[in-house]
């Protein structure tokens, strides 16, 4: 039991940075399903491009150049979340608006284009290889644990864990209180009614996929500096795991895509801490199965009533 807890704390400690990425990506699905109904499987690709563009920016401002640790870390954020911003607009303006008013299978082949594009696309620009990326944030707090054992927690790791809090009550704030806020609310509630009463939905819609693909922006580009690596083909996997973290939590909850981003970080970490590495995604997809199968609207989700 003495070596067991220690054991515990560290993958706690990993599972709990791998949720906040996950949870920061299932929130722009969560929110473009919870107003339009439909799933944007280009998300994880741009959650991909937000990690080249944080690479190119750091690169631009010279890593060696003795700027602050803070002034490099928030300039790779600050272009990144306004460069993939505009992406967020562009895959709605171009996949989805077109093809609201149709069938709802249309927009979804649209999406898997978009993203098909996006990941070849950027195959094109950058190359197929791996491309290092330099690791800002070095360094760990150390706890001793029994006599033998050493709980790790990487500083890359805590500044994942805040920067989710910070972003997640800001969020919170943002929806509950600002007048865009309650727009993306009455839009999610019921779309005809709130164009009848003066929103534009068009604008609430677009700023959606805007406010989605910054969030996936900040995720891409801290996962970028923490792992020292990316290619074309990590938005896919991250896109699936966040899609599962969103239906996990309750697809269309902004607290069920935090909560099951945070479970699902947590089920595939102990899953490859303790059980070899090859079952950590059955593990995970196995989670999301279960919730179908005995909770079909997730953990935070509320069934659906049509309106006759």
């Amino acid at each position: 039991m003495n070596e067991l807890l220690p054991q515990l704390t560290q993958q706690l400690v990993n599972g709990l940075s791998l949720g906040a990425i996950y949870a920061l990506i299932a929130i722009g699905y969560t929110m473009v399903y919870g107003i339009i109904g439909m799933i944007n499987f280009a998300h994880g690709e741009i959650y991909m491009i937000a990690s080249y563009v944080g690479l190119v920016t750091l690169t631009a401002i010279g890593v060696q150049s003795g700027y602050p640790l803070p002034l490099l870390l928030g300039g790779a954020l600050i272009v990144s979340v306004l460069v993939t911003g505009l992406y967020g607009w562009t895959v709605e303006r171009v996949a989805y608006r077109p093809l609201r008013g149709g069938p709802r299978l249309v927009p979804l082949i649209s999406a898997i284009g978009m993203s098909i594009f996006l990941q070849n696309y950027v195959q094109i620009g950058q190359g197929a290889r791996d491309m290092s990326v330099p690791v800002l944030i070095s360094g760990a707090l150390e706890f001793q644990m029994g006599s033998d054992f050493t709980v790790t927690i990487p500083y890359s790791r805590m500044v994942i864990v805040g920067v989710t809090l910070v972003l997640m009550v800001a969020l919170t704030l943002f929806i509950a209180r600002s007048r865009m806020g309650r727009a993306c609310r009455a839009c999610a509630e019921d779309m005809g009614m709130a164009n009848l009463l003066g929103i534009d939905t068009n604008k609430v819609i677009s700023f959606t996929f805007v406010l989605g693909a910054m969030l996936a922006a900040v995720g891409g580009v801290l996962i970028a500096l923490t792992i020292g690596k990316l290619n074309p083909y990590i938005g896919f996997i991250a896109g699936i795991k966040a899609f599962t973290a969103a239906v996990l939590g309750g697809i269309g909850s902004i607290p069920g895509a935090m909560l099951g981003g945070v479970l699902l970080g947590l089920a595939e970490t102990f899953a490859a801490g303790y059980l070899p590495s090859e079952y950590k995604d059955v593990v995970s997809f196995g989670l999301l199965v279960l919730i179908l199968l005995f909770r079909p609207t997730g953990l935070l989700g509320k069934p659906d009533v049509e309106k006759v």
